[in-house]
């Protein structure tokens, strides 16, 4: 099918802009235009409602990292979610997801951690899967801390997919049960060929030139390219990782990739759903407000994970 009507219109609003492509600029000057992106078009009547917000501080690899705790409405406990935000390991950050997370956190009905890891280049690869192994231990050590039980859950989106995934992979093999996980068209095999990357490869908002970007700014000087910590697909063993609900997007260069670790996820013997959404593009978990397919499709997702964590 067609891309769907309201995000074409973004594209073309995109594609007659002045702005420099971010791959021909700084990382510094990536961040502002991804913020002024997300958070600065975002007016307070599209502020998702969540019970409560509470900003603080969790372990990382290297020292401590900012985190925003999101409570969902009703009484406890519920699930504890760990949350990692996309942006190719090179920008975003709480406030450009924070709508998300508060989607994860009402419509899954569970605590979201959102954990702030840092960002390369100043903190090339293995720093952000470090960060997000290390503050996931202290989440799941500390869910009592958030009117949790012993549900725990990991999700994110694209880069943020990739941290989940590596959290799971990691934490399943230290002893710790995961409940569920959420993969929002995760980034897990940056070097893999794929039609979907040639397909999509200009257009679609998320660009090859951009994605060639990211990884060169992230892991370009790492020699392996299938360390698992980088291409979550490459890991020797998937069994027992937690259920997952893996989504995709049509017109997404990331589409086929997501949809061969799901498929690798059930050959291991790992329950999955997945869901590829048919005129949608990469970033449209965040774009429900100009589009009512994206927001049915967010909400649907949603309801799976939350299914997932609930039993």
């Amino acid at each position: 099918m067609p891309v769907d009507q309201h995000l074409a219109a973004l594209l073309a609003m995109a594609q007659q802009s002045d702005l420099p492509p971010m791959y021909e600029g700084p990382p510094e000057a990536g961040r502002a235009q991804y913020l002024a992106m997300t958070t600065g078009l975002r007016g307070p009547e599209q502020v998702v409602p969540v019970a409560s917000t509470e900003d603080i501080t969790v372990p990382g690899g290297d020292g401590d990292l900012r985190a925003r705790v999101y409570r969902p409405e009703g009484e406890g406990p519920f699930p504890t979610v760990a949350f990692f935000h996309g942006g190719g390991w090179v920008i975003g950050d709480l406030e450009t997801h924070d709508n998300m997370a508060r989607h994860i956190c009402r419509d899954a009905s569970a605590v979201v951690v959102s954990v702030d890891y840092r960002l390369a280049p100043e903190a090339p690869f293995p720093a952000a899967a470090d960060d997000a192994v290390v503050s996931a231990r202290w989440i799941a050590a500390n869910r009592d801390r958030f009117g949790g039980d012993d549900r725990l859950g990991v999700a994110g989106d694209s880069a943020g997919g990739n941290l989940a995934a590596v959290v799971a992979q990691t934490l399943h093999a230290e002893g710790t049960p995961i409940t569920a996980q959420l993969l929002i068209y995760p980034a897990v095999d940056a070097a893999g060929e794929y039609s979907s990357r040639v397909e999509n490869a200009q257009g679609y908002f998320l660009e090859q030139p951009t994605m060639d970007w990211f990884y060169g700014h992230y892991a370009g000087s790492w020699e392996d390219t299938k360390d698992p910590r980088l291409a979550p697909l490459h890991h020797p063993d998937l069994t027992g990782q937690p259920p997952a609900v893996v989504v995709t997007a049509e017109f997404d260069p990331l589409r086929d990739e997501g949809e061969a670790y799901a498929e690798a996820l059930r050959a291991a013997g790992v329950p999955v759903e997945v869901t590829r959404y048919d005129g949608m593009i990469h970033g449209f978990f965040d774009m429900g407000a100009l589009s009512p397919a994206a927001m049915a499709a967010v909400e649907e997702t949603c309801g799976k994970f939350r299914t997932l964590l609930h039993g």
